[in-house]
């Protein structure tokens, strides 16, 4: 049975300036609703890519899951991992589809390192939580003293039956909708989770080789922690994910995805009610589904986001220095949208991409959500320097 909870418009700009679902309105009087319980999700598809105001998963990071045991010795090797000889490139924007965050396009030299050519699976990520017992931040009860950190003084605390371990699942409308409003297509699931990628009814039978989701940038550390790796800054993201290329706009050329041969899982047809599944997945596929770029490297456009090292702003390539050697990233986060919000740059686009909403799956595309953020298209990968 499905539970739904309505809300006063108050309450939705309250959601909408934390991020967590953007419950937007146009009339006082009107009310939304969120479903809390779980819907079948395959009939249709799934989608959000690339807006400035993708949803985001409020939680607060407990610092004792961030010790772990130590590393994991059958990880020390470079199994499943490809070098990504050192260089310099032009990083940034490389079309019209470019957003203002991605000017000025920028000379940056990075060192080599060796990167995983997928992204984490959930068999991988399953090994890491039995060896070290930990807890996902979608697993775990978002914390008020935290969330309030992300919004205005004053802020009101949400309605306790919304701060519950949860995590944002697609929920496909079954009509043409405002793509301004992301909340016609997320949803707040209660025990949503890694384990649970679309809520308590739903496992990863079949799935060990898919990718990880529902994993927020502190999930990814620890992994990264325990594995004896870390995740990429985002200049060696862009560096590998070009493969090579010089100015191309995806890690395969400048084809655009649609064209020729399928060439990653993105959303092909009406976004988000109608996916003609041309790519034969409806959802995430398992990882190494489609041709590599030129460095070996998988899904560097489509499946699922995945998470950098830096914090995301939204000048910040204004300021980088032309010719900056191993960039970091900004010291701090800004985003304008949400300038309480501490975030981190995710890259690569997901299976919900496509260009009349979003076009994540180009090599020079930003994104970024806070820190605590899981949804079911975020993922990671990891890097080892040597």
């Amino acid at each position: 049975m499905l539970v739904f909870m309505k809300y006063k418009m108050k309450f939705y700009l309250l959601l909408s300036a934390i991020g967590l679902l953007a419950l937007i309105s146009c009339k006082k009087k009107n009310a939304a609703t969120i479903s809390i319980a779980v819907k079948s999700l395959y009939p249709v598809k799934k989608a959000v890519c690339c807006e400035s105001n993708i949803p985001k998963r409020f939680a607060s990071f407990n610092s004792k899951t961030t010790e772990l045991p130590g590393l994991n010795r059958d990880d020390h090797t470079h199994d499943r991992m490809v070098w990504i000889k050192p260089g310099a490139f032009l990083m940034g924007a490389d079309n019209k589809q470019a957003s203002p965050d991605e000017y000025p396009k920028h000379k940056v030299t990075v060192n080599g390192f060796w990167m995983d050519i997928t992204e984490v699976t959930n068999a991988q990520f399953a090994r890491f939580v039995k060896a070290t017992g930990y807890v996902t931040t979608a697993e775990r009860k978002p914390d008020w003293n935290e969330l309030k950190k992300q919004v205005a003084l004053g802020t009101p605390k949400p309605d306790d039956s919304v701060l519950v371990a949860a995590s944002l699942v697609f929920t496909p409308p079954n009509r043409q909708i405002d793509l301004n409003d992301y909340s016609q297509w997320w949803a707040w699931i209660k025990g949503a989770d890694w384990k649970h990628p679309h809520g308590p009814g739903s496992n990863l039978k079949g799935k060990a080789n898919y990718p990880v989701v529902h994993i927020s940038w502190f999930d990814a550390v620890a992994y990264c922690k325990w594995a004896g790796k870390r995740l990429p800054t985002e200049a060696e993201w862009e560096w590998a994910a070009r493969g090579g290329l010089r100015n191309k706009i995806y890690p395969w050329g400048d084809e655009p995805v649609d064209v020729g041969k399928v060439k990653a899982n993105t959303w092909q047809g009406h976004f988000p009610d109608h996916n003609t599944l041309r790519d034969k997945f409806y959802g995430l596929a398992p990882v190494a589904s489609f041709a590599p770029n030129g460095y070996g490297l998988y899904d560097m456009a489509g499946n699922a986001w995945e998470w950098c090292a830096d914090y995301y702003h939204s000048d910040y390539y204004k300021t980088i220095p032309h010719g900056a050697i191993n960039p970091r990233g900004p010291g701090d986060s800004y985003d304008p949208d949400e300038p309480y919000a501490k975030k981190r740059v995710i890259r690569g686009g997901s299976f919900l991409c496509n260009d009349s909403y979003c076009s994540g799956y180009r090599v020079a595309r930003r994104m970024k959500s806070t820190e605590d953020s899981g949804m079911e298209h975020v993922g990671f990968r990891c890097i080892r320097d040597k």
